[in-house]
């Protein structure tokens, strides 16, 4: 099984806390920073982007994820003396079959969105195709977007989830501490002054759609291709002037923001999700799995 294929020992579980405390206080101590000075995250990327361009600003905010995608990989395998199969998967193998149907799954349904809200309300939506600044985009967004999307897949649901885990004793009380800290890391995107606090249900409850699926299907790789997918849809496909990712996508939406969009993507799209991922791969014991001790 992915959570106890590791040794569960004391000084295990202590190679887990500088670098969960590390990165945890190093995002923290940024919200807090933003909090206390009143930054407005938004306005920040505005004038970045006055300065250096959409595509510049777009990659500066990705690049730092490469120092931590290595940092977590060199750690894992030095420090912990363990392979990046072994975190990435309960399998032999990693799957890569697994991170395409999933990453092909919530792109179709990603898309499907975006042309029924076309369809219905075509004023809000403004094509902005320019070649010039659309290619550079698809090449930064292919390359590093996996990167950053990969990190936090295997940093939240894998090794936060491991930690949680081992320190809990209990998967459950994993799920819930790993989702509930991956959604406040995301307090001092520039959605959350726009809608405010009530958008914490959609990152909150998206960690826990990835982490039901991490510990569902015994591996990373369905929530590695949900998130490569959701961010790069975010990035190509459709962008607002209150989104953590404004870029020269293909279509700017104009309309404001609304809280019911996202608790109907909670509440109802994502259960589907897990129903079609779970015919798909036989998916049984739902409460062993996400609910039992370790």
């Amino acid at each position: 099984m992915y959570l106890e294929q590791f040794k569960k020992d004391s000084s295990s579980i202590l190679k887990y806390v500088p670098f969960v405390l590390g990165f945890l206080g190093f995002m923290a101590f940024n919200i807090l920073i933003s909090m206390v000075m009143s930054i407005d995250t938004g306005e920040m990327i505005r004038q970045s982007i006055e300065r250096m361009g959409r595509n510049v600003t777009f990659f500066t905010f990705l690049v730092p994820f490469v120092f931590f995608l290595v940092l977590l990989f060199l750690w894992w395998k030095y420090i912990h003396g363990y392979t990046l199969t072994q975190l990435t998967t309960g399998r032999t193998k990693i799957d890569h079959s697994r991170i395409a149907f999933s990453f092909i799954t919530w792109m179709s349904i990603n898309i499907l969105i975006i042309a029924v809200g076309y369809l219905f309300k075509p004023e809000y939506f403004t094509f902005q195709f320019s070649a010039a600044s659309f290619i550079p985009l698809v090449l930064v967004a292919v390359v590093f977007i996996p990167v950053q999307t990969s990190f936090e897949e295997y940093f939240f649901r894998g090794y936060f989830m491991q930690f949680t885990a081992f320190v809990s004793k209990n998967r459950g009380v994993a799920l819930f501490l790993s989702s509930v800290v991956f959604g406040l890391m995301h307090l001092s995107n520039p959605e959350v002054s726009d809608m405010g606090l009530s958008v914490m249900i959609f990152y909150i409850g998206s960690g826990i759609l990835l982490g039901i699926m991490t510990l569902m299907d015994d591996g990373l790789e369905l929530a590695l291709g949900f998130h490569a997918a959701n961010n790069l849809c975010g990035a190509l496909f459709i962008t607002s002037e209150t989104a953590v990712f404004q870029t020269d996508a293909l279509f700017l939406y104009k309309g404001e923001a609304s809280i019911t969009e996202l608790l109907i993507q909670v509440f109802i799209i994502f259960p589907i999700l897990l129903f079609i991922f779970s015919k798909k791969y036989n998916w049984a014991d739902w409460k062993q799995k996400l609910l039992k001790s370790i």
